[in-house]
């Protein structure tokens, strides 16, 4: 049987690392869990529950995860946030793959990801299903240089799992847009770091994508079916889509003042 290193960055996780730890213990030989500096219980939820826990100052996404990788010594890597939580089904589907011939057809696979607000799931609106590829061999994946929405770059072919993890990434309404501005404002940067960005920081592209943002994930993505919540949702990603043009602009227009003085 192929050998699976669970690896998670954490900081202040407190609230989902024991259960994502718990649901995926039965795949894993290994758990390595990198912390930034966590202030409640993480680092020793997670020791009691069999981790080697190492502490590292934050790197960035992207580098603070293949901080993490580069740790791992298993044939394969199982790289999970710290609120991503397999559902039963979903460590079944993965035990039978670990144990078959078809493994070694791909280098990856990607897990579908149920986004929970609270408690409740949200299962239309563009955020489902929402794949994420978590499972990979090792020396055959990374995550790439990016300051947000990093994903693994795979160096071989991709196979899509059938069932989902469940992702327990904000409490409220509130903590959702929250994260969307920071996400906005972090988009921006990386947009700004790469120049060539006329269109996108356009007023046009500001109110036009946002408000085919809304449309799409509320009416053609079935948002609507979420009821109020759905809508609140795709009024909140549609601002994150426009304030996405607004941050750069004021960057752009920053840089221009420096130049000027």
């Amino acid at each position: 049987m192929p050998t699976v290193s669970l690896v998670i960055v954490a900081q202040d996780e407190e609230r989902t690392i024991g259960r994502v730890i718990e649901a995926a213990k039965p795949l894993v030989d290994e758990i390595i869990v990198i912390d930034s500096g966590s202030t409640d219980n993480t680092t020793a939820i997670a020791r009691d529950l069999g981790a080697h826990v190492q502490h590292q100052d934050w790197l960035g996404f992207a580098r603070q995860k293949n901080f993490a990788i580069d740790l791992a010594k298993s044939d394969w890597i199982l790289s999970l946030d710290a609120d991503e939580i397999l559902t039963s089904e979903l460590v079944s589907e993965i035990q039978e793959l670990l144990g078959g011939a078809s493994l070694e057809n791909y280098d990856g696979y990607r897990i579908p990801r149920i986004l929970y607000i609270g408690d409740t799931a949200i299962t239309h609106g563009g955020f489902y299903p929402d794949a994420q590829l978590r499972l990979f061999k090792r020396g055959k994946g990374k995550f790439g240089e990016r300051l947000v929405h990093e994903a693994i770059k795979m160096a071989g072919p991709v196979a899509m799992l059938k069932h989902p993890m469940q992702h327990y990434a904000y409490k409220t309404v509130e903590d959702f847009a929250a994260a969307m501005d920071k996400y906005a404002r972090l988009s921006a940067q990386e947009f700004f770091s790469r120049g060539n960005y006329q269109w996108r920081a356009s007023v046009a592209n500001q109110y036009l994508s946002g408000g085919w943002t809304f449309f799409s994930r509320y009416i053609l993505r079935g948002g609507i079916f979420d009821g109020s919540l759905g809508f609140q949702l795709a009024s909140i990603y549609s601002d994150y889509v426009r304030k996405k043009s607004l941050y750069l602009r004021q960057l752009i227009e920053a840089s221009k003042s420096k130049e000027r003085a």
